[in-house]
């Protein structure tokens, strides 16, 4: 499995446009194969901070996530709202039984 997480902060003035472009992201998202779990949050101590948690197959599903237009776009349009530039990491794991 692939784990996926990033942040995006904004600026008071542009907040909610970058929370309604991730949550069209994250709904968009979902949808497509590979997908387990795509989420958005906000950071309790900085409520300006989005930040994103993923989840996919492998890294087929994610290469090709990464290579649909409307992916292209949102991450050019973040990156242009955003107060700093924006992070992603990306990590292989395994599920662990407790």
């Amino acid at each position: 499995m692939i784990i996926v997480t990033g942040s995006i902060l904004a600026s008071t003035d542009n907040l909610e446009e970058i929370l309604a472009l991730s949550l069209e992201q994250v709904r968009r998202s979902r949808t497509e194969p590979g997908c387990l779990a795509h989420a958005v949050h906000r950071d309790a101590e900085n409520p300006l901070r989005l930040v994103f948690v993923e989840q996919w197959t492998d890294r087929a599903a994610l290469a090709a996530h990464f290579a649909v237009p409307e992916s292209q776009a949102f991450a050019k349009a973040v990156r242009a709202l955003a107060a700093e530039p924006p992070t992603l990491n990306v990590y292989e794991a395994e599920p662990v039984q407790l």
